[in-house]
């Protein structure tokens, strides 16, 4: 949504009450609204911001314009769960109040420190001449969810990087805490920085160097860097803009990746091993996904369920954006598996077998088997008249497509309407998770996933089996338990 610069950056304080209602209601009015994702309350959701573990609890901010779907003047809005399924909406927020975040509140990481959450997070900062400064700063969060902010700047931008600096990641390895921070070199190219806490102390840090991971350089800018550790296994996952599409095939406007290292030398500040840079996600939409390591030994990734620079159909109602599942990593056959948390099978209200459905409530998972050497096509989202979302699983070629083109509104078609990925040519399985105008779809139990968005129309909510023989389960999903998360 294109709307003016001084309407984006206006104070919070400015709004009146009468236009906040007047937001609110225009949102109330969407058909679109999911059930068991988290959205937004109004306006832009979208990076997961600070996902950690914290008093008992797994926390987990959003980044946030609230008076439309457009990128203005952000904050951080922080939920919590106790299952990473249900999330709740506290009532903290990290505002953009000082003069070290006084044009937005951006992304970043979070890490418990001696009974407190210390948010760590970049301060976009715009003189009169509108000249970007980016500052890696923090915060405090107490458990009773009081944010204090620390008074100096943590990280003051280097002299070798432009103004796209952000994003920092702070993790712990081997006892000492490090952070990462997406950047891009004065010859507009895109690398990381890595820093170290003086002493594990997080108010002070010092540059150790450019992190080695086998990168070209051929993105303009690396956003929202995360290293995480699967069986002691270095992952960096990254979102290379610009990426030259020799090195990887990617149709979205900015991909989601990653590559599987085999060890983390923090004298040569360099990935070993590091794999071939490989796709994320084949959906429509998942950037900025942000991990961490659990307390209790498992890495878990979250990723907002929209891009930058796209107009969405939810806009018009002065929202848009949402957090995917919460999934769970691991690595098999040196490949990197992502599967939604045990806890997603709490909101399964009712079972059956799997068949074509003229009517379903458009909340549902289902649970597949696809037979080897055969091509299925599903049509999910579907009407009468055959539109609808086309899955093809084709265990004959050996191939995943996903083709949007009759599904709903359509939007950012100048990316094309179609993502595909191959897989081995044997059985396989799909857990799908539908969510009013949300798709995700785990191939294998997470080996290949598609993340994306349909705006479906009225009556556009059956399931047709096109061709093929697929078999399974059909779950009815119910948000159980309390208030709904936005």
């Amino acid at each position: 949504m294109n709307l003016p610069q001084e309407t984006r950056y206006r104070a919070y304080s400015d709004w009146s009450k009468e236009e906040i209602a007047k937001i609110n209601e225009n949102v109330n009015q969407s058909p679109w609204h999911a059930s068991y994702h988290i959205e937004p309350r109004t306006g832009l959701l979208n990076d997961p911001n600070g996902f950690s573990f914290f008093n008992g609890k797994y926390n987990l901010f959003y980044q946030n314009w609230p008076f439309g779907a457009a990128h203005g003047l952000k904050e951080w809005i922080h939920t919590e769960s106790d299952d990473l399924v249900h999330f709740y909406v506290t009532g903290a927020e990290l505002r953009p109040d000082t003069e070290h975040d006084s044009h937005g509140a951006y992304s970043g990481s979070a890490y418990e420190v001696d009974g407190k959450l210390f948010l760590f997070y970049t301060g976009n900062v715009r003189d009169k001449k509108w000249i970007r400064d980016t500052l890696q700063i923090g915060a405090w969060m107490d458990k009773d969810h009081n944010i204090t902010k620390c008074e100096n700047i943590l990280i003051h931008k280097p002299a070798d990087v432009t103004e796209h600096f952000r994003d920092p990641q702070i993790f712990n390895y081997k006892g000492q805490l490090y952070t990462i921070v997406g950047a891009q070199n004065l010859e507009k190219s895109g690398f990381i920085k890595v820093y170290k806490a003086t002493d594990n102390n997080v108010e002070t840090w010092e540059e150790v160097g450019n992190l080695d991971f086998g990168s070209t350089g051929s993105e303009y800018m690396i956003e929202c860097p995360n290293l995480l550790f699967v069986d002691e296994k270095p992952v960096i996952i990254y979102c290379p803009q610009g990426l030259d599409k020799s090195e990887l095939n990617y149709d979205n406007i900015y991909p989601n990746t990653f590559k599987i290292c085999q060890s983390f030398d923090t004298e040569n500040i360099k990935l070993v091993g590091a794999s071939e840079i490989q796709n994320l996600d084949y959906g429509f939409e998942a950037y900025a996904t942000q991990g961490f390591n659990t307390p209790d030994g498992r890495t878990l990734i979250v990723s907002w369920i929209g891009l930058p620079d796209i107009d969405y159909p939810t806009d018009k109602y002065n929202y848009q954006g949402a957090m995917s599942l919460v999934k769970e990593l691991s690595i098999k056959d040196g490949k990197l598996y992502q599967y939604p948390v045990e806890a997603i099978t709490s909101l399964r209200a009712s079972s059956e077998q799997f068949t074509a459905k003229a009517e379903t409530n458009n909340t549902y998972e289902l649970e597949l088997t696809f037979p080897p050497n055969q091509k299925s096509e599903l049509l999910l989202f579907s009407d009468s008249k055959g539109n609808g979302l086309s899955l093809i699983v084709d265990t004959k070629e050996g191939k995943i497509i996903l083709d949007r083109s009759k599904a709903g509104i359509q939007y950012a078609t100048d990316f094309g309407t179609i993502r595909e990925c191959s897989i081995d040519t044997k059985e396989t399985t799909a857990n799908i998770f539908v969510d009013n105008s949300i798709i995700e779809i785990f191939i294998n139990k997470g080996e290949k996933v598609f993340t994306s968005r349909v705006f479906p129309e009225k009556h556009q909510n059956g399931i047709q089996i096109k061709s093929g023989e697929p078999t399974g389960k059909y779950f009815e999903l119910k948000y159980q338990n309390g208030s709904k998360i936005n």
